[in-house]
């Protein structure tokens, strides 16, 4: 998946050489924590601070004797630290470490996807404001319904990505924790203090009570926020994709020149991008039940989760980016055909218009099943012969007993429909949107 929606910074979040750079992180975090209370001698502390270091290449070398990998981490970096290095790891468990580390890798990982919804939201409101006006046929179980606006829909959009963003955060937060509690989360070897004292240097709250682990609910709901993210993803790509049907065409993916979209057929232009994002959604949603299966572990700890998170914590997240990077480059250049909005409302036959006449009957003193048994009658004689709504409804006698020929006229209005766009949009953008 490399092209230009493909963003080196998370990846790098994930590799090797900066999961191990966070394993040492918060080792150094909690030396420099000891050494403050008096644990660590100066000298000590000082050749710590000035030689701790890994080398990747060795660490694998260890762990493929040890089978064990913080155990070939602290190794390494001893041999880098020398006799000093007896301090480091001291009290801890390898959860300590490993859990710690995560939330440093999952915050800095929400960051840069907070950073990717910043810029959809922009180019979401940027094209709802263009096309406010530009009006639509709405559908609803995919038959035309009343008329909206294209800017409507992107405004419905651009704040359900609003609540996405409220929803990254929240999860950003779950997972922004530490823990130095020790192989069952008593503090046997530590102290509550120091687990405080090095999850404030390391800019992450501490879990108040935990056992050998971080609890998997906080992740969970980091990996559930996700998907829904994803959710939304794919709500946008298949709304384009339906209105890029050929019978419908109302928008249509940017197709670059020299573009192909059939190795058959040469007149082809898919929407590929959209398609994309819709099955990439799935993989987020299998992800978020792996993390949701993760819950459930074994009394204080076992280690199913570990691997599972090894798999969905970088998969998520860079998937994620890519998703909402490349749907922000499919809504940025989004093509737009507003006479084929136009041609797709007269489709029906002025059909749209029933609710208003049904309503304008109610005004007149019918009751409502009448006045619906009315505007019905007529609306099924418009499907049936391809007819006109209006037309129908002149040559009707039983509605003629209601309204001349100028009042009819004036219930086909399209402003009536449209008239609160204006509203709408200050809700969602603000008064002088």
């Amino acid at each position: 998946m490399i092209d230009r929606y493909s963003n080196p910074a998370m990846a790098g979040i994930w590799t090797i050489e900066n999961k191990y750079r966070k394993w040492l992180d918060v080792e150094l975090a909690v030396c420099e924590t000891l050494f403050e209370k008096g644990v660590i001698p100066p000298e000590d502390f000082r050749a710590i601070k000035e030689k701790a270091g890994f080398d990747v290449g060795r660490i694998d070398e260890i762990e493929r004797e040890t089978r064990h990998d913080i155990i070939a981490f602290l190794t390494c970096v001893a041999e880098f630290v020398g006799p000093s290095a007896r301090f480091i790891h001291e009290g801890l468990t390898s959860s300590d470490v490993l859990d710690t580390a995560l939330g440093l890798l999952l915050t800095e990982a929400s960051e840069l996807l907070l950073e990717d919804i910043d810029k959809l939201l922009g180019v979401l409101k940027r094209r709802a404001l263009e096309l406010k006006d530009v009006v639509e046929m709405g559908r609803s179980h995919n038959v035309h319904a009343e008329p909206i606006t294209l800017g409507l829909k992107f405004a419905v959009w651009y704040c359900e990505m609003e609540r996405n963003r409220e929803r990254m955060e929240q999860a950003r937060e779950s997972v922004r924790v530490g823990k130095i509690s020790g192989a069952v989360g008593t503090f046997a070897n530590t102290a509550p203090e120091i687990e405080e004292a090095v999850c404030g240097r390391l800019g992450l709250k501490w879990a108040p009570v935990s056992t050998q682990i971080i609890q998997r609910d906080r992740h969970a709901q980091f990996f559930t926020t996700l998907a829904i993210i994803g959710c939304s993803i794919e709500k946008i790509a298949t709304q384009i994709r339906l209105l890029q049907h050929t019978e419908i065409r109302e928008v249509e993916e940017y197709f670059s020149p020299g573009q192909k979209g059939s190795s058959a057929m040469p007149h082809k232009r898919n929407p590929i991008s959209s398609e994309n994002l819709s099955g990439l959604s799935r993989v987020l949603r299998g992800n978020a039940m792996a993390a949701m299966e993760n819950v459930a572990l074994w009394h204080e700890r076992d280690i199913s989760h570990s691997s599972v998170e090894r798999v969905i914590g970088p998969d998520s997240t860079i998937l994620l980016d890519y998703m909402l990077r490349r749907l922000t480059g499919v809504i940025d250049r989004l093509t737009v055909f507003p006479e084929n909005m136009k041609r797709n409302m007269a489709v029906s036959g002025n059909l749209l218009f029933s609710q208003q006449v049904l309503l304008a009957l109610i005004q007149k003193g019918l009751s409502r099943e009448e006045a619906y048994r009315m505007v019905q009658k007529n609306a099924m004689e418009v499907w049936s012969k391809r007819g006109d709504l209006k037309d129908q409804l002149k040559a009707d006698p039983d509605v003629r007993g209601y309204f001349c020929e100028e009042e009819l006229d004036s219930i086909f209005d399209l402003d009536y429909h449209l008239k609160n766009v204006d509203v709408i949009f200050g809700r969602v953008f603000g008064e002088k949107s």
